[in-house]
């Protein structure tokens, strides 16, 4: 028998995050109450769970549910056997769902043993065509009940792998380290991990942590650390994958973001699962928000193929919180869900994926993940996205990644990605929508962000032969082109600003309204384009106009200001935009003259990009690129 999925239960008393591995359902068939914090259910351990008298305990839950349509899906396994060994007064409830999230009772078994026994129960797969999950109920009689474990097995003869781990950090040494420790710190997880290789390529360096020591004598000798300067995630990621690959240990590789917290059982779960695969295939961990550690941030992403953008998968919604509304009463949870690609905050790739499509493509950051993804999956390699294995990671609304230097990397990488796989003629509406959000980020003021998104295509119509090249010295570029610019100027404190001053109140009084509808979109855009042509008034040069929260930063609004001091995502500092009618023309200019450009050459660019896949992704083209980077670094 190979165990698939174990119950574990949560390592703090977060009693949001303990609503993720178990629920206290009211006693004999009540409803949910306050969580596992109520007494009668009692965590013990990593394993077990103390149920009152009278009680009841539900593993209806994200953790420890048994995600039974995709195991039907993806994998051989064609039946489960739930095992359990408890104690103490028991009645045992199965149940399961369907993909439309109506829930079924499917057969119970009683326990009366002062000490501790096994049970087992098989379970069929048939049912799970199109989603469900299989869960249990622990309800205790007159006496406690003692879960001291449970376990989803399965019948299967083929042969255990094990995986190398590739973290790629740059000066997160704190996240990184505790990230070891947690892994040093779950022996199970080690069994079936070979290596971890922490790719260093910060300034701020792991190894000078005080407590780095302890964490690398507690993974016992698995532990490489590799400096060498930075070339991104993707660059990061490749050279994990080719350590794995020169040291023919493993059978997969499992890519991890430095900046997350990771739920160890995850890593078996997905090693497992790709063990049991019917093909080889890419298995992916959820996203968790961090600050907000029962929500859900992204269950599964596809790409929107007409307009060439990540996209929550059909069905699904993000930021779902799992405490306020858990598995049990959410229908689109029940529903499998298919994607396109997992992000690499987590995501376990097959070392068969990698020998066949090659490495990641020299991206740096942003859309190395999805490229891949898509890659595999033309090469007949799916991804999964897998319930129960995940991560916590922070969110995207607390980052200014589509302002800041990477939307340079954002606006480049879409591009190539689209020229490569794009189903459409010249990218269904992508060049429109491109053209658009550029002109917005003018009308904005948001000048910098406008001229690394116009130098992105300005790079992509030089073709792929600089992409490797430019891996060391793009940053650099980058960071002196938006020194120009005075909204890429960014304080911690607003007092270093002038004072907010206005020469003239708004009209009546009002404050702006967003525009409704098309025909108020396009006057808004159209009167805001006639203003940013006007001449400036001196006083806004010397003064900001008004402070405007990151939340309302929106073309619409910032279009009606000459200038405005505008806070960041995280809330840590801010920057002055300033209205120039000069810059504005000039960027508004080259915007429209690139893009018709790239819409004629777009059938010949996209030959040229998809010819030079196998040279980019070749372990030779990366360890040249590896070679540049230890050069940039020492």
């Amino acid at each position: 028998m190979r165990v698939l999925q174990r119950v574990v239960l949560p390592a703090d008393r977060d009693l949001d995050v303990q609503k993720l591995y178990v629920e206290s359902r009211g006693g004999r068939g009540g409803t949910a109450t306050a969580g596992p914090g109520a007494r009668e259910v009692r965590i013990a351990g990593r394993r077990g769970v103390v149920v009152a008298p009278g009680g009841r305990a539900s593993f209806c839950t994200y953790f420890n549910a048994f995600p039974a349509s995709y195991w039907r899906r993806w994998t051989v396994v064609e039946s489960v056997r739930l095992r359990l060994r408890l104690q103490g007064d028991a009645i045992v409830v199965v149940y399961r769902s369907t993909g439309k999230g109506f829930t079924q009772r499917v057969t119970q078994l009683e326990v009366d043993a002062d000490t501790a026994v096994d049970r087992e129960l098989e379970l069929p797969l048939e049912p799970f065509i199109d989603g469900g999950w299989y869960w249990f109920d622990v309800a205790a009689g007159d006496r406690e009940v003692v879960l001291d474990r449970a376990e989803w097995c399965a019948d299967a003869d083929r042969p255990h792998g094990s995986a190398s781990i590739g973290i790629t950090t740059f000066n997160r040494p704190d996240y990184c380290v505790d990230q070891l420790h947690a892994l040093g710190e779950a022996s199970d997880v080690l069994d079936v991990i070979d290596e971890i290789f922490v790719i260093d390529q910060g300034t701020r360096r792991v190894a000078d942590r005080p407590d780095f020591a302890a964490a690398e004598r507690a993974l016992g000798g698995r532990l490489r650390l590799i400096d060498q300067g930075n070339i991104g995630g993707s660059g990061g990621f490749s050279r994990a994958m080719t350590e794995t690959l020169d040291a023919g240990r493993s059978d997969y590789v499992l890519l991890l973001d430095d900046d997350v917290v990771v739920e160890p059982e995850g890593v078996l779960r997905a090693v497992v699962f790709a063990d049991l695969a019917r093909t080889p295939t890419i298995v992916g961990g959820h996203m968790m928000d961090i600050f907000h550690r029962s929500v859900l941030h992204v269950f599964g992403e596809t790409i929107a193929r007409y307009r060439w953008w990540m996209t929550p998968a059909p069905h699904t919604f993000l930021g779902h919180d799992l405490a306020a509304h858990p598995l049990r009463e959410t229908p689109w949870l029940h529903r499998r869900v298919d994607v396109d690609y997992n992000a690499w905050w987590m995501c376990l790739i097959p070392l068969d994926v990698i020998r066949k499509v090659g490495l990641s493509l020299p991206f740096f950051i942003k859309w190395d993940d999805i490229e891949y993804g898509v890659r595999a999956r033309e090469a007949g390699f799916p991804t999964v996205s897998l319930p129960g294995a995940a991560v916590w990671h922070v969110p995207w609304h607390s980052k200014d990644d589509t302002l800041d230097w990477q939307a340079y990397f954002t606006e480049r990488n879409r591009l190539i990605t689209a020229l490569m796989y794009s189903p459409y003629a010249r990218g269904g509406n992508m060049l429109k929508e491109s053209l658009f959000i550029a002109t917005k980020h003018a009308l904005a003021m948001q000048y910098s962000t406008v001229e690394l998104m116009l130098k992105a295509v300005e790079d992509v119509l030089r073709g792929p032969a600089e992409l490797h090249r430019s891996m060391t010295t793009k940053m650099a570029e980058l960071r002196a082109l938006r020194a120009g610019f005075t909204d890429a100027r960014a304080e911690p404190d607003v007092d270093e600003f002038p004072e907010i001053k206005r020469r003239r109140p708004p009209k009546k009084g009002r404050a702006p309204v967003a525009p409704e509808g098309r025909r108020a979109m396009i006057r808004t855009a159209l009167s805001g384009a006639a203003r940013q042509l006007r001449p400036v008034d001196s006083y806004s040069r010397e003064h900001p106009e008004v402070a405007v929260p990151h939340v309302d930063q929106t073309w619409w609004l910032l279009s009606r200001y000459d200038s405005a001091l505008v806070s960041s995502a995280d809330g840590t500092k801010a920057a002055w935009y300033q209205r120039d009618p000069k810059r504005f023309r000039s960027l508004v200019q080259r915007n429209m003259a690139l893009h018709a450009r790239l819409m004629r050459e777009w059938p010949e660019l996209s030959r040229r990009y998809r010819e030079a896949i196998p040279e980019l992704a070749s372990v030779d083209q990366w360890r040249e690129t590896f070679e540049a980077a230890r050069r940039e670094d020492t």
